[in-house]
């Protein structure tokens, strides 16, 4: 692990994906997770039942948001959905790395370009690589040939020359993409499970420990943490067995 990396506390690693449509139970969770972990993911199914002001009303309660919305289209379209949401604070917003260099280029400058003008912080703007849902077969059968490690790390490698911060991928390609793309980089890693908790439908999974052994900036950790009967309970534990 690098300096820069284990200077980062524990708990602000941790990003608790509150998928949801509820709204109420949305903030609810933010609001008892406020401070014990470092942010909340908010994806696509809660964006498209509150959107903006359902942000608002999460960060509120005190958690850096994680806007997990993937965009991928054409440039121009992606850097309008980015300027419309920079204002909001986030800490950190995503688009597709299969829409390209240029798609990639314009979401960062639209970013930093929003956040100047509304006068916040500029958020991280990463790119997904690959989904943590699909494995070597998924990746056949619909045309992407060759390693998916490989892939991922060709796209990092875009990723990084776009100009953004840092991608989404497995923490199983951690160490691939730091030796590709430096200490610096951003790495957001989803499919995390406790070894007490059940993988549920990620494939490529490792628990938080090893994530963090192997260079994780920040870890999204959803079910393991909501579904619990005692979120606040679970995301502690999770957090103590990091420190």
């Amino acid at each position: 692990m690098t300096a820069q990396l284990s200077q980062i506390a524990a708990k602000d690693r941790i990003f608790c994906a509150i998928d949801t449509t509820d709204l109420d139970h949305a903030i609810d969770l933010a609001t008892k997770l406020s401070g014990v972990i470092g942010g909340a993911k908010l994806g696509k199914e809660f964006f498209a039942a509150h959107g903006p002001q359902g942000v608002k009303a999460v960060a509120a309660a005190g958690m850096p948001v994680f806007l997990d919305v993937k965009y991928h289209d054409i440039p121009n379209t992606v850097a309008g959905a980015i300027r419309a949401v920079t204002p909001l604070g986030l800490k950190i917003v995503n688009v597709h790395a299969a829409g390209g260099q240029e798609m990639m280029k314009r979401a960062g400058e639209a970013a930093r370009e929003a956040a100047d003008k509304a006068g916040v912080a500029a958020p991280w703007v990463i790119a997904v690589t690959i989904l943590t849902s699909l494995d070597q077969n998924d990746l056949d059968e619909i045309g992407l040939r060759g390693p998916l490690g490989e892939r991922v790390v060709k796209m990092a490698e875009l990723t990084q020359k776009s100009g953004l911060d840092g991608v989404v991928c497995s923490a199983r390609e951690i160490e691939p993409v730091r030796a590709a793309c430096g200490p610096d980089f951003k790495l957001i890693t989803p499919g995390i499970r406790p070894a007490w908790a059940s993988s549920d439908d990620q494939k490529r999974i490792v628990t938080p420990y090893d994530a963090v052994a192997r260079g994780s900036d920040i870890l999204v950790i959803g079910r393991p943490i909501t579904t619990a009967d005692d979120p606040v309970a679970a995301a502690q534990r999770i957090v103590d067995e990091l420190g």
